[in-house]
């Protein structure tokens, strides 16, 4: 993903970062003191002084645009639409995304709250799985699989080995929770197969073994194959091509965005399976985040 501003773009963000001119006012209003301090928080040198607040605001994201320095122009945006910024006024939080994101999309580009955070992302790459497991785990606070998938998303482009890495982690997150709070052993293999080959029982799980109506017990038993071959496909994708155990400099790249984002969705959906099939079998009671080395 690459980023780039259009004028509007820059334009619609210098009104919702300064405010603009107090009146009916789509952002947050900064003074040119508060301004700068903004963009030194995005890695920007801003000096207002004198001049006006909103035209050195322009200038500077324009200038930030003409270096093309991705990490500069990401940090802008995201916190240009913070939640942390508007938690007394969360309808202007929303009405900030929805504005920005007018003007984003003709870029190829648009924001989203992943976590609760702002990211922006390549536009319309949001799945409704990945929504779903964001809902899920925000509800039962864990915060090591909202890491990882917050961190999976951002490199998706930039770094797809990281982003196989971090989908790997957030189903290993997910496993040792579960046998953690069975007061189950961890397996002698701590791999994401071997952690899955141990939850799949207390779940479950078991291919030959779904507790299902026999109309359908071989379709389940189909799909919990290739519910395991995905979950192995993922583990053995994370260590012959993800940056678990480093990558030498130079090595050209083997994964592509494709292939990290189909990493990323298949562990979504994995892991959101496995929460809800543990809040199936288990109603009450409730699983932590368990933030264990592997």
């Amino acid at each position: 993903m690459h980023i780039h501003f259009s004028p509007q773009t820059i334009g619609a963000l210098a009104q919702v970062i300064s405010g603009g001119d107090g009146t009916d006012r789509i952002g947050i209003y900064r003074s040119g003191s508060k301004l700068e301090s903004f963009m030194r928080g995005c890695n920007v040198s801003m000096r207002v002084g004198s001049g006006s607040r909103l035209p050195t605001l322009v200038d500077a994201i324009e200038d930030a645009n003409r270096s093309e320095d991705q990490t500069i122009l990401r940090n802008i945006a995201e916190q240009a639409a913070d939640p942390r910024d508007f938690l007394d006024e969360p309808e202007r939080q929303q009405a900030v995304v929805d504005y920005l994101n007018a003007r984003l999309r003709y870029d190829g580009l648009e924001l989203q709250i992943v976590g609760g955070k702002a990211r922006l992302l390549q536009a319309g790459q949001s799945a409704a799985v990945i929504d779903a497991l964001v809902a899920t785990v925000a509800v039962i606070d864990f915060d090591t699989v909202n890491h990882d998938l917050e961190r999976a998303l951002a490199n998706a482009d930039a770094d797809p080995e990281d982003a196989v890495t971090a989908a790997c982690s957030i189903l290993e997150s997910v496993c040792r929770s579960i046998l953690v709070e069975l007061g189950l052993p961890l397996p002698a293999h701590k791999d994401i197969q071997g952690l899955y080959r141990a939850v799949r029982g207390p779940l479950g799980l078991d291919p030959a073994k779904t507790g299902v109506p026999d109309l359908v017990a071989d379709d389940v038993r189909a799909i919990l194959g290739g519910l395991n071959t995905t979950i192995g496909g993922i583990g053995a994708l994370r260590t012959h091509g993800g940056d678990a155990h480093g990558r030498e400099r130079g090595t050209k790249r083997i994964i592509d965005r494709r292939i990290a984002r189909l990493a990323i969705h298949s562990a979504s959906a994995a892991s959101l399976f496995l929460i809800e099939t543990w809040q199936f079998r288990f109603p009450s009671r409730t699983l932590h985040s368990m933030d264990m080395p592997g």
